[in-house]
């Protein structure tokens, strides 16, 4: 895997070993930059599933100030140091071992807000309805902010909350991804 454009274009990306994560793909991943904006000044996003920390790395040489990692797997949050080592991203991130459920109530203790928000968990334990439910009622994403969710094509998200409503979708083999907006009255 490589970084795709910015600052680290063609910089090389560890994957996690074995078969218990599913990196985004090139394709996918460009396609989700192409749709959100290339490039960008600034802004704090939030990884929660990080595994290799690729998503989130990839924003930050496009120009993202901040991301937040958060995975469960010892060997995820182990690569996604190693990666940000490599690319000397050091002060722009967060790495955490959690999983999601806690990691977003201690985002919300801690009174963080995010531009960009993105859900890629492993498609065996997918509770993205939940998740968003938990994003929407602690009111976690910034004005003007994006999330996006990758999950399997079958899977129907709820489509509006208080705080972001779908914006579209995109389908990729077997893989679906929802870009949710947000939207404030």
């Amino acid at each position: 895997m490589r970084i795709i454009s910015g600052t680290k274009k063609g910089m090389a990306v560890k994957a996690v070993p074995g078969k218990t994560t599913r990196p985004t793909t090139d394709k996918v991943r460009e396609s989700l930059f192409h749709i959100i904006g290339p490039y960008f000044e600034g802004g704090e996003m939030l990884d929660l599933y990080g595994g290799s920390g690729v998503v989130g790395l990839e924003a930050i040489s496009r120009g993202f100030s901040k991301v937040v990692f958060v995975d469960k797997d010892p060997k995820a949050v182990k690569i996604i140091n190693e990666n940000v080592e490599a690319l000397g991203f050091r002060l722009q991130t967060e790495v955490y071992r959690n999983d999601a459920g806690r990691a977003l109530k201690a985002v919300v203790r801690k009174e963080k807000k995010f531009d960009f928000i993105f859900l890629d968990p492993p498609y065996e334990k997918q509770k993205i309805n939940l998740e968003l439910d938990l994003i929407d009622e602690a009111a976690l994403l910034k004005k003007n902010g994006i999330i996006v969710a990758e999950h399997k094509k079958e899977i129907e998200l709820n489509d509006s909350f208080k705080n972001f409503s779908l914006w579209r979708s995109e389908v990729y083999g077997i893989t679906k991804m929802s870009i949710f907006k947000g939207r404030y009255i």
